[in-house]
């Protein structure tokens, strides 16, 4: 049986959102959040559409980058001003549809009930829609960063997921590009002792989607070379892998999932 969430929402929350050419969709999605109440800082990223007039429009913290620095240093540049603005908390979400406002209250209530953790937005309902490579390469990629953070997790891919400032103050990496969100996972645990837990969300890969900025075989390839590397570096080879395989990862499933489509699971991964 699940528990009622511990409160609302764990502290002071902003919704962080990295933007790059998104004016088809960034009206939606900046709306739908501002409707649960919750405050915006966007990162514009060097776009050349409308994406800055759309959202300068809306009661949202708006910072333009003249140049395009990708997902990383657009991600790097909203922890800094979270962390100035005094939040306890950032909740990212990315900017063309694909993650939806309607989940985050269920992100929020798992943060809640595990103080201090990192909670991911598991795109693991209805998984088949996912093209095969993405589910196989996610697949590692969870098996990989999962090795380094000494724990296991699910989806370490997926951009929709809660930082506490823990692992916000983190956020001072060189790490660039896709590359970030796995890097912070892992220099959140090594610093600060910080655990993750899921939450499961829809998987959506819909035709009206714009191509995404991911570059599968490129981005994944230096996500991969760079996770390697830390875990030869830092010389955590044995323990942390016996760590990652000794306990199930932490699934959250909040009373609001009730209605959802129960998710497909590994038998190997765990529920609260």
């Amino acid at each position: 049986m699940t528990d009622a969430p511990q409160q609302a929402a764990p502290g002071r929350v902003v919704v962080l959102i990295p933007a790059l050419n998104e004016e088809r969709s960034i009206a939606q999605v900046l709306d739908s959040v501002l409707a649960l109440g919750l405050p915006i800082i966007m990162i514009d990223d060097g776009s050349e559409d409308r994406t800055a007039e759309i959202a300068a429009e809306r009661p949202v913290t708006l910072i333009r980058h003249a140049q395009r620095g990708g997902k990383g240093n657009a991600l790097r540049a909203g922890f800094r001003e979270a962390l100035a603005q005094g939040y306890d908390g950032v909740l990212t979400m990315d900017a063309d549809g694909q993650h939806v406002a309607a989940d985050i209250p269920r992100i929020l209530a798992a943060a809640a009930r595990h103080p201090g953790h990192i909670v991911v937005g598991a795109r693991i309902v209805n998984r088949h829609r996912q093209p095969r490579y993405r589910r196989v390469a996610n697949g590692f990629a969870d098996w990989g960063v999962g090795w380094a953070c000494g724990q296991r997790l699910i989806d370490t891919q997926s951009g929709q997921r809660y930082y506490p400032r823990a692992a916000v103050e983190c956020g001072d990496l060189a790490s660039e590009g896709f590359v970030f969100e796995s890097d912070i996972l892992i220099e959140a645990a090594w610093r600060r002792g910080v655990r993750v837990a899921a939450v499961p969300i829809e998987s959506r890969y819909h035709a009206e989607f714009r191509r995404s900025h991911f570059r599968s075989l490129p981005d994944f390839l230096r996500i991969t070379r760079h996770v390697v590397m830390k875990i030869v570096r830092a010389g955590c080879l044995w323990d942390n892998y016996r760590a990652s395989r000794a306990s199930p990862a932490l699934l959250v499933e909040t009373p609001e999932a009730a209605d959802a489509p129960a998710p497909v699971l590994d038998p190997s991964r765990g529920r609260t």
